[in-house]
């Protein structure tokens, strides 16, 4: 394992370990709103501030990008930090939230953990070396067409004003699909891509760290990932599509025929 990556890991473990404390005990949990359907709970900022710690204890020239506070430092290597993506589930106890964690290098993510602390399940990629899940080495799934194909979403509930759109192309996939899963946390679909467990996944409006760590486990699986629209910037838009090779095209094309703005 990467000398960068063995220390995300152990970032992101940490972080694990505080989140499962943290829910064996929700009553103690303080929760804020940062707007609407927008929450950050302690959990989130103690298990951040440990990621945190144990990557600048590391490397303490590096640059962190975290969900929570903000940007800091000035280096090419960058920490991309989303220490619990699904908070929403999260703070209802529904069981599908994870730990995301990517290095991004001279702007190229090279790292990537992201970690389910339930399931215990390790996710991690270095660039150019594959893509593992614990200690299994992981392959996007075999579907060829789209009609058998099990797919994923988010929906933008940050943006009101994208929500009806976005039904047109969830829609559009449910008549041309197998199925349609929407579990509400961007890193751990994108990991299930890469294990195969989903065939294809697309949404909207996500941030850098809710993508950063997921995209790069995809691409060295043998997936497909990038922007819905190949003219844009994924990590500036947030607007994401990932797939099995044999499928990313059409899905593509759908989405393109059903625009969000």
């Amino acid at each position: 394992m990467h000398p960068m990556l063995n220390i995300a890991v152990r970032a992101a473990r940490r972080a694990g370990t505080i989140i499962l404390r943290s829910q064996a005990r929700m009553d103690t949990v303080k929760v804020d709103s940062k707007g609407r359907r927008d929450y950050v709970s302690t959990t989130d900022q103690t298990a951040e501030a440990a990621i945190i710690d144990t990557l600048i204890k590391a490397y303490p020239d590096h640059e962190i990008l975290a969900e929570e506070s903000g940007s800091g430092g000035k280096s090419d290597y960058v920490w991309i930090i989303d220490p619990l993506d699904g908070t929403t589930n999260y703070l209802h106890t529904y069981p599908q939230f994870a730990v995301s964690i990517a290095l991004a290098v001279k702007g190229q993510v090279e790292q990537a953990v992201v970690y389910d602390p339930l399931r215990d399940e390790l996710f991690t990629a270095t660039r150019g070396a594959g893509a593992q899940l614990n200690d299994r080495k992981l392959r996007v799934s075999r579907c060829r067409t789209l009609d058998s194909a099990l797919l994923a979403t988010g929906f933008p509930v940050h943006n009101e004003s994208m929500i009806d759109p976005c039904l047109k192309s969830f829609g559009a996939f449910l008549h041309r699909a197998d199925d349609v899963r929407q579990a509400g946390a961007a890193c751990l679909d994108l990991a299930y891509v890469a294990a195969g467990r989903l065939d294809g996944y697309w949404e909207y409006a996500l941030k850098p760290w809710e993508l950063a760590a997921g995209v790069l486990i995809v691409s060295e699986a043998g997936g497909m990932v990038g922007p819905i629209d190949e003219h844009q910037t994924l990590l500036a838009t947030g607007h994401v599509l990932a797939a099995t090779p044999r499928i990313f095209d059409e899905m593509r094309g759908i989405l393109l025929a059903h625009p969000v703005a």
